[in-house]
């Protein structure tokens, strides 16, 4: 029997995602992730806030309309972000932003390490799909 998906932000999230990715996260962060029958499927981790934007590092699969509705209200509604923008060095991710209604804007080279480079994907507050 699989258990319906629960929104969790706990210091697991940090973990998880930086396991996945193999990153480190230095606070100050927030955290959201997704657990399904007690196991964490997918996480994010918001940090470098900058008033107008945020920095976002996303892990995992899975992601529920629910979950992805609740990370645009923290986002655009909590925080008062006009955007956020994801880094990541895996073109599925850089998919997902852009199916959120984000746009790759651009590239970072050896963001994550000597030839580990980074997409980077915008997303703003008006083109957010998951409202």
């Amino acid at each position: 029997m699989v258990l319906a998906a629960k929104i969790i932000n706990d210091e697991r999230v940090a973990s998880f995602v930086s396991e996945e990715l193999g990153v480190q996260f230095i606070p100050p962060y927030t955290l959201m992730g997704l657990e399904r029958d007690g196991v964490i499927v997918a996480g994010v981790v918001f940090h470098v806030f900058e008033g107008a934007n945020i920095h976002v590092t996303v892990a995992g699969h899975g992601w529920t309309r629910s979950f992805l509705k609740e990370a645009g209200r923290y986002v655009f509604d909590v925080l008062g972000c006009e955007r956020f923008t994801i880094t990541t060095e895996h073109p599925y991710v850089a998919r997902l932003g852009e199916r959120l209604g984000g746009a790759i804007e651009g590239y970072a080279r050896n963001q994550f390490g000597r030839g580990r480079n980074a997409f980077l994907v915008g997303v703003l507050k008006d083109e957010y799909r998951f409202k």
